[in-house]
């Protein structure tokens, strides 16, 4: 599990659904890249780790959206990989449909750190597993964060066709 330097008042991560280690190596380079450009776009020095805490604090809020959706899983299925592929799956309907009707959707895993605290306000059984959450709302096209568009690799490089003349 990351590490995070503990601030004052804030608890130890709480989570249910397991996480790997730490990013090492290009994904850890892709994932200090999106956070340089969020914070140049939000003009967000370095140095200013009040902007910076609200910046983290902000996601915890889930950007204040409105709604939160949290996606979970029955506790029987823990040991399935196809549980996670499902759960992504219907992730990815509830994101295609949000935006389908001009709502923006931010998957994110900041809403779920504290599972127990998540849990206890949203009055989930426990025989759920608290897998992710899905911030969902009016999306703000003037919120400079909004324009920050991450690197990824391309259709060519994450995926092999074959039988297909073109893509």
């Amino acid at each position: 599990m990351p590490e995070y330097r503990a601030q004052p008042g804030w608890r130890p991560l709480s989570r249910e659904f397991r996480i790997g280690k730490a990013f090492e190596g290009q994904h850890r380079k892709r994932q200090v890249d999106v956070a340089k450009q969020l914070f140049a776009a939000m003009g967000i020095a370095r140095e200013d780790t009040e902007a910076r805490q609200d910046w983290v604090l902000r996601g915890f809020r889930q950007f204040d959206a409105p709604v939160c959706v949290i996606i979970t899983y029955d506790r029987e299925l823990a040991d399935s990989d196809d549980t996670a592929f499902d759960c992504g799956a219907v992730t990815t309907a509830l994101v295609n449909a949000a935006w389908s009707r001009g709502l923006g959707a931010v998957i994110n895993s900041q809403g779920i750190m504290q599972s127990p605290v998540v849990r206890e306000h949203a009055g989930i059984a426990d025989d759920q597993v608290i897998m992710k959450a899905v911030a969902l709302g009016w999306p703000d096209d003037a919120f400079p964060a909004n324009a920050v568009v991450s690197e990824r690799k391309s259709v060519a490089e994450a995926a092999r066709f074959i039988g297909f003349d073109e893509i």
